[in-house]
């Protein structure tokens, strides 16, 4: 958990790897569906290109879905998700019944400006390759090492949307964390994701293996 641009994404598939668990991340699922063009999809679309949250009960549907078809003996990475105090509800309850309760949260911190400087200095190519105006730019500006295509920026990347999706998470997510920390059912790991990548790996690392 954490605000958008923290890291998550990174340190997570890095402790997959690690580990051996299936990533289940609620931003590559959302946006799968919205490149699908299904009607769940067009619906997302409206949200995440506005920078809003999606409504609680359309992440539960969906990630409940992922949940339910990921086969995983070595456990599974919720990346993105709950979100929100009513998804941490929900996700407790179908974890009680699939008898799979959560070893842990992991909280990544970074200050609200580092992360509009991470977030709004992102460049995209249609091959999949990510760059980043400052920390990992391409060789040729606005183009892109692998395949030669031009780069683009992704629609909720802007500084407005990534305020105003720091705002929402804020309002909504930061009381996700109280709600966590207050139950006493789960360990709560919470390190500095301002550091270096490799820095915070290895705090995670630690403390996970700590565990």
């Amino acid at each position: 958990m954490g605000p958008p641009g923290a890291g998550k994404g990174t340190q997570a598939k890095r402790l997959v790897e690690a580990f051996g668990m299936t990533h289940l991340s609620s931003g590559d699922i959302f946006r799968a569906e919205k490149a699908s063009g299904s009607a769940r999809g067009k619906k997302l679309a409206e949200y995440m290109d506005a920078g809003a949250l999606v409504p609680d009960e359309v992440v539960v549907s969906m990630m409940a879905d992922a949940i339910t078809r990921a086969n995983s003996q070595a456990g599974l990475m919720l990346d993105g998700f709950p979100r929100t105090t009513a998804q941490a509800q929900a996700l407790d309850k179908q974890l009680v019944a699939a008898k799979a309760p959560l070893d842990a949260v992991v909280v990544i911190t970074a200050p609200s400006e580092a992360i509009v400087e991470r977030i709004t200095g992102r460049r995209v190519c249609s091959c999949g390759q990510a760059y980043h105006g400052k920390f990992l730019p391409p060789k040729k500006a606005g183009v892109c090492d692998a395949c030669g295509s031009a780069l683009s920026q992704r629609a909720d990347d802007t500084e407005k949307v990534v305020r105003d999706r720091l705002t929402a998470y804020n309002r909504q997510t930061e009381p996700v964390i109280a709600y966590y920390r207050a139950c006493g059912r789960v360990r709560m790991i919470e390190v500095d994701g301002a550091k270096a990548p490799d820095a915070v790996t290895a705090d995670l690392m630690r403390a996970l293996k700590g565990a």
